[in-house]
């Protein structure tokens, strides 16, 4: 099996095919840009590929430290020929992927990526466009190809399901020395004892964001001025506090339901949410799109709040441990995590959103806190910190524990369940991609015509 070929088939379930044309994000490029000048690979429908869409996803798969070798043009022309049938037919098939979703997305990824980068500048310096416009006329139908494959992709495997004997037949036709490894897993619940900020410093936080708002709209103040040089924002202070939203971006509740009830021109007074407290000046309503800038300061914690945090902490530890109250009813009565507080601190995996881990994907920090607990076991506490910058104190419990084995078709049912799914799901891909490299129109260049697609793309 050809490198790429490995690589395509570790995404055969849905979700991971779906991953894999995001993967390709940054290299689909469009041959409607007719000012190109470029020899024309093939054309699927109404779609083309030019030679030039094959270069530059060598380029993508290098950058992303995949070696290209032993990948040939051929099989990056079949993945290309793949994506546009994809898009063609989900065109055929009156699936619309509408402007506004375009925008939406593109506003969603353009905010999370100046978040990671900086600032709006650095964002279009590192992709190389000059402004915004350059950027959004760059990435708009890349975007909009990618929803029409991901929908279309979607279509075709949404009704598929599996039932037990179709799990059990699958599991029974896999050759002994084929059954694959389940990796070493673990389930783990924990508590978390956040320091307590006290009412005075929250009050002096909304005092300083009062008297910022009073002197923007009393005295002629800079909301961008005072963004840059106030708002703990790392995403968007450098940049005035500037963020674009609409009613779908991702933002918390708290801030759109706040956001969405002002008007042009108009200020909030200060309002909380987990990740401190804000006002917010609305710039622009356009349609379902608000342009807005914000400020958002923390209420600091003090050291004896820190204190206090530990000595709960602690506390909570030494009754578990002498047996006065369980782990679980610990989580339910002292927990500061609202996520996992209410299931006795039962962590779910977001990725499978079941309560297992693969130890060997676990995050260092974590893992060093639980390698040497045996099952049943509690840890130190330790420090913890959120995503948005707050520290906390933590302890975990090993729920269960299991060693690297063989699949057993009893205990990891689940896992064979998913297995049978994505080899289900992998078929009806396959025959859907046969018959409608069939029926649709596929023209492909004589360059490669000796080219040995897996699919019939040459229509032989």
């Amino acid at each position: 099996m050809t490198p790429l070929k490995t690589m395509i088939s570790k995404f055969s379930n849905k979700k991971s095919i779906l991953a894999f044309a995001f993967l390709l994000f940054s290299v689909v490029t469009f041959a409607q840009k007719k000012q190109k000048v470029d020899g024309v690979a093939a054309v699927v429908g109404n779609y083309i590929v030019l030679d030039s869409d094959i270069d530059l996803m060598y380029l993508e798969l290098k950058s992303q430290g995949i070696d290209t070798e032993k990948i040939t043009r051929c099989e990056l022309l079949g993945k290309q020929l793949e994506d546009k049938l994809y898009a063609h037919q989900a065109i055929q098939d009156s699936i619309v992927v509408t402007d506004e979703e375009v925008n939406s997305f593109m506003d969603n990824q353009m905010n999370t990526m100046v978040e990671q980068i900086g600032s709006k500048e650095k964002l279009f310096e590192y992709y190389k466009k000059k402004d915004e416009q350059d950027f959004r006329s760059y990435f708009f139908e890349i975007i909009k190809m990618n929803k029409l494959t991901n929908q279309m992709q979607r279509k075709i495997v949404d009704d598929v399901t599996v039932t037990p004997d179709e799990v059990k037949q699958f599991f029974n036709k896999i050759p002994a020395d084929q059954v694959p490894t389940i990796s070493a897993e673990i389930e783990l619940s924990q508590i978390v004892v956040k320091p307590v900020v006290t009412k005075e410093d929250k009050q002096k936080v909304i005092d300083k964001l009062n008297e910022i708002r009073n002197d923007v709209i009393n005295n002629g103040g800079s909301f961008y001025s005072k963004a840059v040089i106030y708002s703990e924002d790392p995403g968007s202070s450098s940049n005035g506090g500037y963020y674009k939203i609409n009613k779908k971006t991702q933002f918390v509740k708290e801030f759109k339901d706040v956001a969405f009830r002002l008007n042009e021109g108009e200020i909030s007074e200060p309002f909380e949410t987990d990740f401190g407290y804000h006002i917010i000046l609305v710039e622009k309503i356009i349609g379902q799109d608000i342009e807005l800038r914000h400020i958002i300061i923390s209420p600091k914690v003090t050291s004896k709040a820190t204190s206090d945090a530990l000595e709960k902490m602690e506390s909570i530890k030494s009754k578990i441990e002498k047996g006065e109250i369980t782990f679980e009813a610990a989580a339910k009565a002292s927990s500061d995590d609202k996520e996992t507080r209410t299931n006795g601190g039962l962590l779910l995996n977001p990725r499978t959103s079941e309560p297992r881990f693969e130890i060997s994907k676990l995050d260092p920090a974590l893992y060093n806190q639980i390698n040497d607990l045996k099952q049943g076991e509690v840890s130190k506490v330790f420090l913890d910190q959120e995503r948005q910058g707050g520290k906390f104190f933590k302890i975990l419990k090993v729920n269960k524990k299991t060693e690297e084995h063989k699949a057993d078709f009893g205990t990891d049912y689940m896992k064979i369940k998913e297995l049978a799914l994505s080899d289900k799901q992998f078929n009806e891909i396959e025959n859907w991609r046969k018959e409608n490299i069939e029926k649709n129109y596929i023209k492909v260049s004589g360059d490669y015509k000796d080219c040995a697609f897996s699919n019939n793309w040459l229509k032989k």
